[in-house]
């Protein structure tokens, strides 16, 4: 993969009315010891002065800062909108109300560096951990220190969780697009890391390098039980995807697929789809019987998502 012209990372930011928040990020970026990049806000429909507040600082910065806007129509489409106009070589998700290390930029490109050069075409990414607010690392660290893996090994084999933070190139980022399910806030990342999964390794690191909020609710992003119907169509689809391209850990983890499976067909119902209509989606006999051994949990399940929402 040639490196794109440009900087070497775009830093990506959706953000939607988060203009009391997007002064931390700004502030983290201003402060980072490699200045061989671009922030690329892509705004959500926002009505909160976010275009004035962003303005005064593409006049002041130091680095260029592009600022976009689409009509409200979730993080996901907003993410391929960003990819898609990026300058940069590397491709840095950073949310609108989290704050990096000041060496952050300087150490991805350390990590990235550090991959063999014979190697890095069957790479495209690097990931680090982060930490809360209060200076706790977020989930588990990676088992080595690097690991040189992917998504669904580091998830199903190795058992890591919580929020990690890193970069993927621009141009893979291009090649696996979120699904865009309209009037949805969000599609849940795992689809798309995953995929790129089958095809490319990613350097997973136990470097602190992100300050993930977690005492506040992402605007775009923001759920709840209630909320699950809204969703549906959403969550049906991430769930679908994990039993029609992850069957094969089902060993690693049985009871997260029994999980999917359920999961699948609640978020079918709520969206109003048949059981038989479920079952045609799903592409192999294992997925198949799982789903119907599964589907009682999910009938309760979607049941509660009906009384929820009627509440």
């Amino acid at each position: 993969m040639a490196p794109l012209p440009g900087p070497q990372f775009t830093v990506f930011t959706a953000s939607y009315n988060r203009a009391h928040t997007l002064p931390r990020v700004y502030a983290s970026l201003q402060a980072q010891t490699l200045r061989d990049f671009e922030w690329l806000i892509v705004d959500d429909g926002s009505t909160d002065g976010t275009a004035e507040l962003v303005a005064g600082w593409a006049a002041e910065a130091d680095f260029p800062i592009r600022y976009l806007v689409q009509d409200h129509g979730g993080k996901h489409k907003a993410a391929n909108l960003g990819a898609r106009e990026a300058h940069g070589e590397l491709f840095l998700p950073l949310d609108s109300d989290d704050e990096c290390r000041p060496e952050a930029l300087e150490r991805f490109a350390a990590h990235w560096a550090g991959i063999p050069e014979s190697q890095r075409a069957s790479f495209s990414a690097v990931t680090a951990l982060c930490d809360d607010q209060h200076g706790e690392i977020v989930g588990s660290r990676f088992p080595h220190d690097p690991t040189d893996s992917d998504a669904l090994e580091i998830r199903y084999r190795y058992h890591v969780t919580g929020e990690k933070w890193g970069f993927q190139t621009t141009a893979v980022r291009r090649e696996f697009p979120f699904p865009e399910v309209d009037g949805q806030p969000n599609v849940p990342d795992a689809i798309v890391w995953n995929r790129i999964s089958r095809s490319y390794r990613t350097r997973f690191v136990n470097e602190v390098l992100r300050t993930y909020h977690v005492d506040g609710n992402d605007s775009i992003t923001q759920q709840s039980r209630s909320s699950a119907v809204w969703r549906a169509p959403a969550f049906a689809l991430r769930w679908r995807v994990t039993l029609n391209e992850e069957l094969d850990w089902f060993r690693h983890d049985p009871r997260w697929f029994v999980r999917a499976a359920a999961n699948y067909s609640r978020f079918s119902w709520d969206q109003g789809r048949s059981f038989r209509d479920q079952g045609r989606d799903l592409t192999s006999p294992q997925a198949r019987l799982l789903h119907a051994a599964t589907a009682p949990l999910g009938w309760m399940l979607h049941r509660r998502d009906r009384a929820a929402a009627a509440a």
